[in-house]
């Protein structure tokens, strides 16, 4: 596997682990209490293929404290998605097209990625998201529009969108 280095930023929330390869980005973690409980998810996943360095994935940190400080920021960095199936690609390239302050249904994002009966399928893959803020999956919403399933907790999700303007 292409080296993977990892590191951390604090954000007003708290810490968010980040994780890149050659390739792209290959995971973020939602904010953590501290340090440690933000890097330790990755650590578990690349274990001693991981190199520590926080100012190797400094160029994604400010936009990620601005992000969380509630500005508007244009997340492009390009993502790893080496090892993950088309349908997978294409609901995460799907998601990550949401604009800010706007939220669509699963069963929307099924529909434009031409698999409209694959609601409960889409959700699976955003349960999976390996890239949360930056894939942004808490603007997918039930198809009544009440707030599902988040890996941050539905309280952080509401916060988000909130944040964005999508909610009130």
């Amino acid at each position: 596997m292409a080296e993977v280095t990892v590191g951390v930023c604090e954000t007003v929330l708290g810490w968010v682990g980040i994780a890149r390869s050659p390739r792209g980005l290959l995971a973020l973690t939602l904010p953590k209490p501290d340090r440690e409980a933000a890097l330790q998810p990755l650590l578990d996943r690349w274990g001693d293929d991981a190199r520590q360095d926080d100012v190797a994935v400094g160029d994604l940190q400010e936009k990620l404290r601005r992000y969380f400080d509630g500005q508007p920021v244009s997340f492009d960095e390009p993502l790893d998605m080496s090892g993950t199936t088309d349908f997978q690609r294409r609901v995460w390239e799907a998601t990550r097209r949401i604009p800010r302050g706007q939220t669509l249904a699963y069963g929307e994002i099924a529909r434009q990625i031409g698999s409209p009966r694959a609601a409960r399928a889409v959700g699976q893959v955003l349960a999976r998201n390996p890239w949360p803020v930056i894939v942004p999956c808490h603007r997918v919403v039930g198809h009544d529009g009440r707030l599902t399933g988040f890996g941050g907790g539905l309280a952080m999700k509401q916060r988000m969108l909130e944040m964005e303007g999508a909610i009130t």
